[in-house]
């Protein structure tokens, strides 16, 4: 059994420990195997050394983030604690801001994998974020897609799904074509009010600058200077995913996001998503960015929701 005794140097306990202790909670959660002691600016553990070796490299890099910030939030705690090396810390320790949205909020990637999605969209004009509901793929890619056309890298926004129906039915909707459509793109118009303020987002949509359109709309285009966000691609067929990556022009920048395990088509309609994954893993000029459970930003139920149902599926597999 060997010890290790940390001085927390430079920086804030309280901002260290967290409100209720949570990241410190959250700290010793992470490696169950030590007996981990905090009081004040001290830290001490027992354990083997190799585990010790590890936490001190944990400690360092958390004390290295709250000193350049000044601040640490639970999440940035946790991706912290999940670093594999150091590409994945560089990107952990990137804190740039997206865009500012309404109100002065600030949006950014929250999650080490959200940031890769980021850095991708940078370097490749087209980009698959594949990841299960809640890991912020879509919030994320809204974002991306404001800043270019704020930066007028782009001169347009489109933003489209696939109306597939999610066990629900069209047919009684009341209203026309599009009044049934939009609730399948409420998602969309949400991200969009959170960074863009109203008059001027209405101000977007109405000279057709933003686009929100469900994707049977995208037929026959070439989509030219745009930023294009394709949303829950699950749902795609071949053709339409055939279809709209296709519509792609010049100067243009696609966003493909989707959840594999959340496929609302027909029995036996192969997902187009799916199929894309696998026809185009080689190319070279096409990001994936695969987001896990870990990158779940909303209530922290919900990624214990899908960890159990990724569990249910296994089981029924297995029998």
């Amino acid at each position: 059994m060997f010890e290790l005794k940390y001085e927390i140097e430079g920086i804030d306990a309280k901002t260290f420990y967290g409100v209720n202790n949570q990241y410190f909670n959250l700290l010793k959660s992470k490696f169950p195997t030590l007996k981990i002691t905090g009081r004040d600016q001290s830290i001490s553990a027992l354990g083997t050394r190799d585990a010790l070796d590890v936490l001190k490299t944990k400690l360092d890099d958390v004390v290295s983030f709250i000193s350049k910030y000044n601040s640490i939030t639970l999440q940035d705690f946790e991706n912290i604690l999940s670093l594999k090396d150091e590409a994945e810390k560089e990107i952990v320790f990137d804190q740039d801001i997206i865009v500012k949205g309404v109100n002065g909020k600030i949006i950014k990637a929250k999650t080490t994998n959200l940031k890769k999605l980021v850095r991708a969209s940078q370097t490749k004009d087209m980009v698959f974020a594949i990841g299960p509901a809640g890991t912020g793929k879509t919030y994320t890619s809204v974002a991306l897609a404001v800043r270019a056309l704020r930066d007028k890298e782009v001169k347009r926004i489109i933003l489209t799904r696939p109306a597939v129906e999610a066990g629900e039915s069209l047919g009684f909707l009341p209203g026309d074509l599009k009044e049934k459509l939009d609730p399948y793109l409420q998602p969309l118009y949400d991200a969009l009010r959170d960074m863009i303020p109203h008059e001027k987002l209405e101000g977007f949509i109405e000279k057709n600058i933003i686009e929100v359109a469900p994707l049977a709309f995208m037929r026959g285009r070439t989509l030219d200077e745009a930023f294009v966000i394709l949303d829950e691609a699950q749902n795609t067929t071949h053709s339409q995913m055939k279809m709209f990556l296709t519509r792609m022009g010049m100067n243009a920048k696609f966003i493909i996001t989707g959840d594999p395990t959340q496929i609302d088509l027909p029995m036996r309609q192969k997902s187009g998503l799916k199929e894309a994954m696998r026809i185009l893993k080689d190319v070279g000029e096409i990001g994936f960015v695969h987001l896990t459970d870990e990158d779940v930003v909303r209530h922290p139920v919900v990624r214990k929701i899908i960890n159990a149902y990724v569990k249910e599926e296994i089981r029924q597999r297995e029998e």
